[in-house]
């Protein structure tokens, strides 16, 4: 059990706070607390449990992000060729992940981790000939990099049904389909991660993770920061000094960040992005479908909203997810204010997120019409990718809410981003984790990033070679040794218990 605060003192001191008990703030307490076990550390969030937000696995995707289905990942040059720059790094960098779970696993923290991954076959799908002709195009790059080498493609339809029977039963129209195919993708349940996470965690000396408390106020002071925060249960108001603060409370980060007035976070606003998806759990079905099967975005979608058809594996359950479903909310949370985007408009990012909402009209209107759509339009999008779906077997389950990052941009005053962005003060006092997918899946990636901004000292003096032995990759590249890529994949996925993803790239 975790150890729930009530009786804190109204002053304390520790020597890190983390606000949010998502999976940032679970990796980053479990990578810092391998460094130094002497730290110690506090987690403040506002729900009653851990993991409610961004990191349930009903609100995320759960693909373990690899770029294997994901075609926003590679787009097209104007040249017509394919630019595989940001696949290449978002699968060394859930190698990354894979190689800290796999420790922790071996470290006894992660004892069963069947409980949060999952090996699953990850697929492309399209139609039409411009599509089928980009898809087979994106392949062929994609195999010049020993990460995909054990990618397959086919126009075959025979072939596709052996790898998606649900997706090409019924498929009667001739025109032209493709898809490439792996065995060797994966499905996460990070809410269950973060919480097998946090659980060990609050074994240690140090560790406290404080629910249902909210921070409200953050305040420099010397040799840190003083942290503003309520009870909610007991109405009781805190304060704590601390050197460090990680904001990694998803939407609500960007609140924080604009309450801690340090000028690295002037002009980042944050552009909200509600969903929902098309759930089925009948067990008939989902036996028949071990994949994730991802098309393409619709014009003017956001990334977040490329369709895909999912097996999930959630607390033991085998559930089929469709969508998501795009729409708009002004909350930062689902369990946010509807005051949380109004409220975060500033003198310092008015004129930025002025220029983004200009540029990005069509976005707008694709929301409108994702918000206006009935239950039926959106069995009508699945049977683009299941054209054999009933309407009974299919219900409506809410999907996250996300907040994507809107920031200045000298050319063009400013810019909505796709992804993720660490914010850190200079002094390296406080780091905000903005934005969303991959985030999840690159947390750890990420989380090594913001140890190197902000505690270099510390690595200075001997977290370096620790960092290396939990992340054997660490600041090398796999795509340019083979050696390394064989060597990890190898150990990670035997350690993770993904048998069939014991290989070595060819």
């Amino acid at each position: 059990m975790l150890r729930f605060m009530r009786g804190m003192s109204s002053t304390e001191k520790v020597d890190l706070v983390f606000v949010g008990a998502g999976i940032m703030s679970a990796t980053l307490a479990t990578l810092v607390k391998a460094l130094d076990p002497s730290l110690t550390i506090n987690v403040y969030e506002r729900l009653g449990d851990m993991a409610q937000e961004s990191s349930n696995a009903w609100n995320n995707a759960g693909t373990g992000h690899t770029a294997l289905c994901e075609l926003n990942y590679t787009p097209a040059k104007p040249d017509g060729s394919i630019d595989i720059w940001k696949a290449i790094k978002i699968n060394e960098h859930f190698e990354q992940s894979k190689q800290f779970w796999s420790y922790l696993v071996r470290e006894g923290v992660l004892p069963d981790p069947g409980a949060f991954i999952h090996p699953m076959s990850h697929m492309s799908f399209v139609r039409g000939a411009a599509d089928v002709a980009y898809l087979k195009k994106r392949h062929l790059a994609l195999c010049t990099s020993p990460l995909f080498s054990n990618m397959h493609y086919s126009e075959d339809r025979g072939r596709l049904t052996e790898w998606a029977p649900l997706t090409m039963e019924g498929r009667e129209s001739p025109e032209p389909v493709a898809a490439t195919h792996s065995k060797f993708g994966s499905d996460v349940d990070f809410g269950s991660l973060t919480r097998g996470l946090l659980e060990n965690m609050s074994k240690q000396e140090g560790f406290r993770v404080c629910l249902q408390h909210q921070v409200e106020h953050l305040e420099r002071i010397q040799g840190g920061w003083l942290v503003r925060i309520k009870d909610l249960v007991t109405k009781e108001d805190k304060e704590v000094r601390t050197q460090f603060v990680f904001l990694g409370a998803g939407g609500y980060a960007l609140p924080l960040l604009q309450k801690s007035g340090i000028p690295e976070g002037h002009g980042f606003g944050g552009f909200p992005v509600s969903g929902m998806w098309l759930r089925c759990d009948k067990p008939e079905l989902a036996v028949r479908h071990r994949a994730k099967v991802y098309g393409k975005a619709g014009p003017s979608a956001p990334p977040m909203s490329v369709p895909h058809l999912d097996t999930r594996v959630i607390d033991g359950q085998t559930s089929l997810l469709f969508g998501p479903f795009a729409g708009f909310s002004t909350r930062y949370l689902k369990s946010g204010s509807l005051l949380d985007f109004p409220a975060s408009l500033r003198p310092n990012n008015l004129m930025p997120m002025i220029s983004a909402g200009a540029q990005n009209v069509p976005l707008t209107q694709y929301l409108i019409g994702q918000v206006m759509q009935s239950k039926h339009d959106r069995m009508e999008a699945l049977r683009e990718y299941m054209p054999l779906a009933r309407d009974d077997d299919w219900r409506i389950q809410q999907a996250g809410q996300r907040v994507q990052v809107i920031k200045k941009c000298p050319r063009r005053g400013g810019i909505l981003q796709f992804g993720t962005e660490l914010v850190t003060a200079e002094d390296g006092s406080i780091a905000a984790m903005l934005g969303a997918s991959p985030g999840a899946s690159t947390a750890v990636s990420i989380m090594i990033e913001l140890v190197e901004q902000c505690f270099d000292q510390r690595l200075a003096k001997g977290w370096q070679s620790r960092l290396r032995e939990m992340v054997p990759s660490h600041r090398q590249s796999l795509n340019d040794d083979l050696a390394l890529l064989k060597h990890v994949r190898q150990q990670s996925n035997e350690l993770l218990g993904l048998r069939q993803h014991s290989y070595v790239a060819a």
